[in-house]
């Protein structure tokens, strides 16, 4: 008798299915984000779609932020840098003949956030000014530890690889990894605050005397600031205001403001041609983070795609239910002793390991709905769970199978 498929598994949820082979085939999507909480698999995530969109005929760029270089390990590189380098063509990338008959690439990078800010200022700056900017320590820092600083410099490559998509087609599609932050709403906040941060009228105001010089500044920062530039400068140092001073003020007069540009990405992210997925795991904190950021990417307008569930229990065979599976271990194990008592030993701990299956696919089931009964118009994609860890391209392959399987995703 054959045992049932994966397919035969009814899903944790009533919600529509999520087909990804058709949004992964719509050339009409060039930037599909990945989100969610952190240790959800986000990276392994979109480095399977990457493989599966290429071994499809697409020009794939995958962009991480994770800072664990598992997309480049799962891709067998030693390592990822700031430039997208071409890491597998269709055939390459495919498992048997038929699969890789396009002509698909798949590209991927991994941010490095203050070689993409030093990049940014050179490539805007004049090379003097671009010099006091990047000796400038209060740049040194703002670019490797301030808050949002990462994220910031994450849609800034984005918006740098979609204008070279726009200007020569190098690829079209992009699909973006996002940074493992403790709340998923970071991502989208972030490049506003750094942005406000920049364009603020503090910061506006410490750039009046390196603007003035002489005594009109002191005049000017005195009148301006008075006590509390008294307890700022007791506070930072006289010497890390000058350095912001200099800094804002070379900064802003060659680029301009930062919100806008912040403003821009935003909008970009709410094109048609964008679309986010948000990542999940079917336990209680991962659901409880893929909630509040479906209400937010709703609540701004921003295109969701669908939500993917990874790491779903399904046991096979799903009509044997874990109170029949105790009981049949019970039953051989208060059976008396004879030749087949070390068979009946394993049968018993196996029916015992399905039982253990089947209450998990229920606590999973359970927690899942919470979400999805509230938001019952989300397409949703389960990934069932893999036996070990996704570390290599064949195990990016099956995680893209079970993404893109029609009828139910299986491994």
């Amino acid at each position: 008798m054959q045992a049932p498929s994966p397919a035969a598994v009814a899903p944790l949820t009533e919600n529509p299915p999520l087909d990804l082979a058709a949004l992964l085939a719509d050339r009409g999507v060039s930037i599909l984000v990945c989100t969610g909480a952190g240790g959800v698999g986000k990276t392994t995530t979109a480095a399977a779609l990457g493989v599966h969109a290429a071994q499809t005929g697409r020009q794939v760029c995958v962009m991480t932020i994770d800072p664990a270089r598992r997309l480049a390990q799962s891709l067998g590189l030693t390592e990822l840098d700031n430039e997208p380098r071409t890491v597998r063509r269709a055939a390459q990338l495919a498992d048997d003949a038929s699969d890789g008959a396009g002509t698909g690439r798949l590209d991927a990078m991994m941010l490095d956030m203050k070689r993409t800010f030093d990049e940014f200022v050179l490539l805007h700056a004049p090379a003097e000014r671009a010099r006091t900017i990047l000796d400038n320590p209060f740049y040194q820092a703002l670019s490797t530890s301030f808050a949002g600083t990462q994220e910031y410099m994450a849609m800034e490559k984005l918006g740098q690889l979609h204008a070279t998509t726009q200007a020569d087609g190098t690829w079209d599609l992009l699909i973006v990894d996002t940074p493992p932050a403790r709340s998923a709403l970071d991502f989208l906040d972030a490049p506003r605050r750094l942005g406000s941060f920049l364009d603020s009228r503090l910061m506006r105001l410490l750039t009046t005397p390196a603007k003035l010089g002489g005594r009109a500044a002191t005049r000017v920062l005195a009148a301006g600031v008075g006590a509390f530039g008294g307890a700022l400068t007791r506070v930072l140092g006289s010497s890390l205001l000058a350095d912001i001073a200099v800094f804002v003020t070379a900064l802003d007069s060659v680029f301009g403001g930062f919100q806008q540009r912040a403003e821009a990405t935003f909008s970009l992210l709410q094109q048609p041609s964008t679309r986010f997925l948000v990542i999940a795991a079917p336990e209680r904190d991962p659901l409880r983070e893929a909630g509040y950021f479906i209400e937010r990417l709703q609540r701004d307008g921003m295109p969701l795609a669908g939500l993917v569930l990874n790491r779903v229990v399904r046991p096979e065979p799903a009509e044997l239910s874990a109170e029949v599976s105790i009981a049949g271990a019970e039953h051989l194990e208060q059976s008396p002793a004879g030749p087949a008592d070390g068979v009946d030993r394993l049968v018993g701990g196996l029916l015992r390991g399905h039982a253990d299956l089947m209450r998990t696919r229920a606590r999973q089931a359970a927690v899942t709905t919470l979400l999805t009964g509230a938001h019952p118009e989300v397409p949703v994609a389960e990934v069932p769970a893999l036996a070990g860890d996704v570390h290599d391209l064949p195990g990016l392959r099956a995680v893209a199978r079970a993404l893109t399987a029609t009828g139910g995703p299986s491994a």
